[in-house]
């Protein structure tokens, strides 16, 4: 099997920024349309569906499907085919089945099934988009300017998760359910446009391309054998079951633990984007004091503290240690992101970048409805808010991951000899 072939084009300087530009554009342009989808399409089920609970959580789930089911396919697809193209097909793809939603309303054809399936395409296309725009990247930035680029994305993405459903609700308040579904379609159109002004990478050329399950295996053993990505890859993954986990705790520790208003929910919970927007802000200069290896180690371990102070206090001290728990957890969360997505990036060969996101991203998402699901029945046995403590104690495990492998022992995570872009 062949190498990538390199970009057609070597970003460089000024040429290289307007690239960067231009994809963070794009994604921060869908990102900020799936947010507000986020708001309108539950909005949308209850209020003009009359939609039950059961299938509430069918809608949502839907979307998560695709990580299951195409995370690890998505790797060999997205190597067979154009970067820029794929990344502009997945665009045209989210559009217009966002789109069918309001088209499908005003014919008076919509129905909970509808949603079901555009919640699924949705998935399919953020699957595919991801995998790609995560390859891409480092062909359009220098090796050098990858962490502090990444920073850059992780913090818009935060910032999206923070403005993003505020503006789907004022949305939906001011037009309604139906007529925001076009704010996405058009966010997801600025995308599409800005990604075709990007050089574009060939696809491998192969004579003959070998079975999926064996370009899937070789993304799979690269990942599990390297020596800092995979201690990398379990890190994520223990923290996304934490994740998963308080998905589900938060609302119930707020309402009935600490019987907050709505208005007071909402804000608490936005704690988690401005933690994640702080994180993103901060993860190359700290990387850069102390250390890729002892920054994801130490935001790690800031993490724990955060996860375990949040659940603590009564009263209006409770909301305060909530919201200084939960900035402080996600801050080590987005730190930890950062430079585990550039590292992997740097540390990958090109031909196995796909296939190697595509392993990682399985993996660590797929526990997010298994921190679900455990958090439920072990809310539902000892209560919320032991549960939430209990959880706390085991991310003390999270930089014990990095600390029991050769990481640990490093001050830096071990260099690579990047492919310039």
């Amino acid at each position: 099997m062949s190498q990538a072939t390199a970009p057609t084009e070597t970003p460089a300087g000024s040429r290289s920024t307007r690239s960067f530009w231009m994809f963070w554009t794009a994604e921060t342009s869908s990102a900020i349309g799936s947010a507000v989808t986020a708001v309108a399409m539950p909005l949308a089920a209850v209020t003009l569906l009359n939609a039950t609970p059961v299938e509430m959580g069918l809608i949502s789930g839907a979307g998560f499907i695709a990580w299951i089911f195409f995370a690890l396919p998505a790797g060999p697809i997205v190597q067979r085919l154009p970067l820029r193209g794929t990344l502009m097909a997945m665009d045209v793809l989210r559009g217009l089945a966002v789109l069918s939603i309001p088209v499908a309303w005003w014919l008076g054809a919509l129905t909970v099934v509808h949603l079901m399936i555009t919640a699924l395409l949705l998935g399919l296309g953020n699957v595919l988009a991801s995998v790609s725009s995560s390859t891409l990247l480092p062909t359009i930035v220098s090796p050098a300017d990858l962490q502090a680029r990444n920073s850059w994305l992780s913090g818009a993405n935060s910032a999206t998760q923070l403005g993003g459903p505020a503006l789907g609700g004022v949305l939906v308040q001011w037009i309604g359910a139906v007529p925001t579904f076009l704010f996405d379609t058009v966010s997801y159109g600025v995308s599409a446009l800005l990604v075709r002004l990007l050089p574009a990478r060939r696809a491998d050329t192969v004579d003959e391309w070998p079975p999926m399950w064996t370009l899937i295996r070789e993304g799979w053993q690269f990942v599990v054998r390297h020596p800092a990505i995979g201690p990398l890859t379990w890190m994520i993954t223990a923290i996304n079951l934490i994740c998963g986990a308080q998905l589900t705790l938060f609302p119930l520790y707020l309402v009935r633990e600490l019987h907050v208003s709505s208005g007071l929910l909402g804000l608490l919970l936005a704690t988690e984007g401005i933690g994640a927007l702080i994180g993103a802000a901060l993860a190359t200069g700290f990387s850069r004091m102390v250390g890729t290896a002892r920054a994801c180690v130490l935001a790690g371990a800031a993490g724990a503290v955060g996860a375990l102070v949040l659940p603590l206090g009564t009263g209006w001290p409770a909301y305060l240690l909530f919201a200084a728990g939960n900035i402080v957890f996600a801050g080590g969360v987005a730190i930890v992101t950062v430079n585990n997505q550039t590292y992997r990036q740097l540390a990958s060969p090109l031909d196995l970048l796909p296939r190697v996101t595509a392993t990682v991203r399985f993996v660590s998402l797929g526990v997010v409805p298994i921190g679900s699901l455990l958090a439920g029945v072990l809310a539902g046995t000892v209560g919320t808010r032991t549960t939430l403590i209990g959880f706390g104690i085991a991310s003390l495990g999270i930089p014990l991951i990095l600390l029991s492998s050769r990481i640990g022992r490093l001050r830096n995570l071990p260099d690579v000899a990047p492919t310039t872009p």
